[in-house]
């Protein structure tokens, strides 16, 4: 599944090629990709006819153009809404390139001879897809996401939580989420109304990062780690940003077709009985563990990353 750097790195690319055009014509292929839009798969094509889309905004893994209202002002009413899920990809192309497997959406983009010329939607596992959502006023007053300053978010995304990449996030706003949660702070990391877009992988690099292990209390964090996390967690996020994300899934590309590389930077993902590499930095070998939580594996240095005291009720 991709996850939140991948994401950002097609919000860039669809920023770069589609904010600003109108859509000459959208044809949906499969009704099963806009399930998630209120009414036939032909009354989307239509709302969309002529739509000029505007600016390119992410939260999380959920992306949205912002659409203008056409009033005076011009300020947005509703978004055009897009979630990759498992397998979803933008490919931004002319026209006249042969289709892709698997195409689900396409839209056609004006003027016609601006290359690239056509936004497509491939889904190979058909989890994600594409809908249109009234913008509602967000909750704190911010702005909605990652690429607009107005304090507007999508409907259908007002109960995702801020990821690590927007301007809101920081230490004391880190501290703010984390007060309430007692239960172990990778637990708090994945979930999507809390911290959104923080997946197995990137969490596991940012809590080796913070020197935490993945079963401390969120609640029981000092300021200081709590602190050391969001830094963590930011610099991770960029770091995967500057690579293009990690690209396990030979599915994910961006709107260019190019995948990835920072699978070949991670530190504590998938190096289980591998030597810590902050240990053998320190002249120490320790050996890198994983433990099952969540129906997924989490790698820690027993060093590093200190296991907490049993204490009852604990998550596991």
């Amino acid at each position: 599944m991709p996850e939140l750097p991948e994401v950002e790195v097609v919000r860039r690319g669809l920023a770069d090629h589609a904010s600003g055009r109108s859509i000459h014509r959208a044809i949906v292929y499969d009704r099963r990709s806009v399930r998630r839009h209120p009414g036939e798969m032909e009354a989307f094509e239509a709302e969309l006819f002529g739509t000029r889309l505007g600016n390119v905004v992410r939260r999380g893994k959920y992306l949205w153009f912002e659409i203008p209202s056409g009033l005076p002002d011009e300020t947005p009413r509703a978004a055009l809404v897009a979630h990759l899920g498992m397998s979803g990809q933008f490919l931004v192309k002319s026209t006249k390139d042969r289709r892709e497997p698997h195409l689900k959406i396409s839209l056609a983009l004006d003027p016609l001879d601006q290359l690239p010329n056509v936004v497509r939607f491939i889904d190979q596992r058909i989890f994600g897809g594409l809908f249109i959502s009234p913008l509602v006023p967000t909750h704190d007053g911010a702005a909605g996401g990652l690429g607009t300053d107005l304090a507007l978010v999508p409907d259908a995304v007002a109960h995702v939580g801020r990821d690590v990449l927007d301007p809101v996030f920081d230490g004391p706003y880190l501290a703010s989420l984390l007060a309430s949660k007692p239960s172990a702070i990778k637990r708090v990391l994945l979930d999507q109304s809390v911290v959104s877009g923080v997946g197995n992988i990137y969490a596991d690099e940012a809590l080796w990062r913070a020197k935490i292990h993945y079963l401390r209390s969120a609640n029981a964090l000092k300021k200081s780690q709590v602190f050391a996390l969001a830094e963590a967690l930011k610099d991770v996020m960029n770091a995967a940003l500057e690579a293009g994300g990690t690209s396990f899934d030979a599915l994910y590309v961006n709107v260019n077709g190019a995948s990835g590389y920072f699978d070949r930077s991670l530190n504590a993902y998938g190096r289980a009985g591998e030597p810590c590499k902050r240990c053998a930095a320190e002249g120490r070998e320790t050996l890198m563990k994983r433990d099952a939580f969540m129906g997924r594996g989490s790698y820690w240095c027993p060093k590093c990353q200190p296991k907490p005291r049993p204490r009852l009720g604990a998550d596991r």
